[in-house]
């Protein structure tokens, strides 16, 4: 096995292990992990909660392995061309497993494009947890060979969590045990399991399942991994121990610069475990199976006293190498000095609709050259219901071949008023750009009435039609418009009126002006029903609507027709009406 430290145990680390993952972690930060969502660069760890019930976590807080990564940086070195990186049997992982990493990956970018997942997460997870299925024995459906059991949650050295499926994924009826290449318990894989390979099927014994549920399960409470922050809680959520988290994050950074595929089953399986117990953890289940391959390309470190895995010696530290390291290759993320807006127009919409303008931005080097390839982080912040056209707060998009990235369509929500879009690079700490988004009122500029018939009523009566008008706003439906509507003294005074028509109120009271009108969504809005008192005349109902539109509509109360019906038409000239009639014939 290629150089490594001794074990981390849980509770009782190593002093001199402890002192170097420490050191390393104060050193640089876990790769991505750069910027909050306020662009800030954020040092600070999460701890592990006490309180928190085994039961909680993908695992039960169940053993893991502790092998630390080998010292030597996976990186091929730039002056031998592409030759395989270096520390083969670590760097490597196994050709499925690692394809069932890079497609959980892609599944998250699209469905939670938010969280940043990078598989790299996944296979040092996975490392900590199996041992990559140990070394790869899985079958070329993803299959493992044989079942991966954690020891029995039966409370003796573990957490107590008695059996909650009848043995169906652990064949155990007594007490729960972590099963399958991520080490999930059952009672969790209930609701986390995922079908990663579209055979229909959720196995947690499948690694490209397995990897499609620990992805979710890592991205369920909307964290963005690219921040310490949430990256800390959501390692911590799948196992809670800080040992375990530090283990996880030296593993993300080992994978993070480089690594390569390997044939399945020719990875190593760690040897040291969290309850010491070396190399015991997770087990197969199936006699007889083929052992893991357990050479490396390179020669292990000897174990003091006879190497049975028991002993607590710490190993002897490997004398340091006089080759100078690997310069890496920047990535193109490296070379971003800042962002530019690429001519985002101002960013304004009413309330519900969609935003015309898309934001632009463009990454560019110190030069001002375009960098391609490179992730651009939108985050809305702010006091705003608005979201992007894909129902999140936060989008990450690829720089093109120009260098310009294209956030996903704004859609304003109800609240007014003005938020912010932050565009940061994911990876890199440099400076992002803001931009003001602003939300306007809903709007009508047209209104006009749906019905023609004259609105009358008599002295004291009720109008027997209600007044009903319709909003547009450029021609559309303008649905949800505030409205008021007020009887007015006249059409150069639209102060309220102290006599003529008038609504009522709730409790049957005089009402002559309505605030709080809306249209609905058809852009309709039906007024309450009008009386009239004793004064007749002609009289003005105005209408008015955010956005200007004014409608006025005329009533008239008159007293009822009491003239005398008109008398029947005089017979035609030529008929003699006193003539009597023509006898019956005889």
């Amino acid at each position: 096995m290629a150089a490594q430290f001794g074990r981390l145990r849980k509770g009782a680390v190593n002093t001199t292990v402890a002192a170097v993952v420490v050191a390393a972690l104060a050193a640089s930060q876990a790769p991505g992990v750069t910027t909050d969502d306020a662009g800030r660069k954020v040092t600070t760890g999460t701890q592990p909660s006490p309180d928190t019930p085994a039961e909680n976590s993908a695992t039960g807080n169940s053993p893991y392995y502790t092998d630390l990564p080998p010292l030597n940086s996976p990186n091929p070195s730039p002056t031998t061309g592409t030759p395989a990186t270096q520390g083969t049997s670590e760097a490597g992982i196994p050709a499925t497993v690692l394809d069932a990493y890079k497609k959980a990956a892609d599944a998250l970018q699209e469905s939670k494009p938010g969280c940043n997942l990078p598989w790299e997460l996944l296979a040092a997870i996975g490392k900590v947890e199996s041992g990559q299925a140990r070394g790869g024995r899985v079958d070329a459906n993803g299959n493992t060979l044989s079942r991966i059991l954690g020891p029995q949650l039966n409370g003796n050295g573990f957490a107590s969590i008695s059996d909650t499926d009848g043995g169906a994924y652990d064949g155990d009826s007594s007490y729960d045990r972590a099963v399958g290449p991520m080490q999930f318990i059952p009672s969790t894989w209930e609701w986390a399991g995922r079908d990663g390979n579209g055979d229909g099927k959720k196995d947690p014994n499948n690694v490209y399942d397995a990897a499609l549920a620990a992805g979710h399960y890592l991205c369920r409470f909307g964290w963005d991994l690219s921040t310490k922050g949430d990256l800390d809680s959501a390692i911590l959520s799948y196992n809670n121990s800080q040992d375990y988290l530090n283990l996880v994050l030296r593993w993300l950074e080992y994978y993070r610069k480089g690594t390569h595929e390997i044939p399945d089953g020719t990875g190593t399986l760690p040897s040291d475990r969290s309850d010491d117990t070396a190399g015991a953890s997770p087990t197969p289940t199936t006699p007889g199976s083929p052992a893991t391959p357990t050479t490396p390309s390179s020669p292990s470190t000897p174990r003091p006293g006879g190497g049975d895995g028991g002993s607590t010696s710490p190993k002897p530290t490997p004398p340091p190498s006089t080759t100078p390291p690997a310069t890496p290759t920047p990535t193109p993320t490296d070379t971003v000095h800042h962002l530019e807006d690429a001519g985002t127009a101002k960013l304004s919409a009413m309330a519900g609709d969609v935003f015309t303008e898309k934001i632009t931005a463009r990454a560019e080097t110190k030069a001002g050259k375009a960098v391609p390839k490179v992730r651009i982080r939108f985050a809305i912040i702010g006091a705003t219901d608005a979201a992007f056209s894909t129902g999140e707060k936060y989008a990450t998009v690829l720089t093109n071949s120009i260098g310009e990235a294209v956030a996903p369509a704004l859609k304003a929500g109800e609240n007014t008023g003005e938020f912010v879009v932050r565009t940061t690079v994911v990876g890199r700490t440099v400076s992002g750009l803001d931009y003001t988004a602003t939300v306007t009122e809903r709007a009508a500029d047209t209104l006009a009435r749906t019905g023609e018939d004259a609105l009358t009523c008599t002295p004291g009566g009720e109008f027997a039609d209600q007044v009903e008008v319709k909003a547009t706003y450029k021609g559309a439906v303008a649905d949800k418009v505030a409205a008021t509507a007020t009887l007015i003294k006249s059409a150069d005074d639209a102060t309220e009126n102290d006599k003529g028509p008038y609504f009522k109120d709730a409790d049957g009271k005089t009402v002559r002006t309505l605030t709080g009108l809306t249209t609905d969504a058809n852009g309709l809005l039906k007024l309450p029903k009008l009386y009239a008192d004793d004064t007749t005349g002609t009289f003005l109902l105005r209408i008015n609507t955010a956005g200007g539109a004014t409608l006025t509509v005329e009533l008239k109360v008159a007293a009822a027709d009491t003239s005398p019906s008109p008398t029947p038409s005089e017979p035609a000239s030529g008929t003699d009406s006193a003539s009597p009639s023509p006898s019956p014939s005889a």
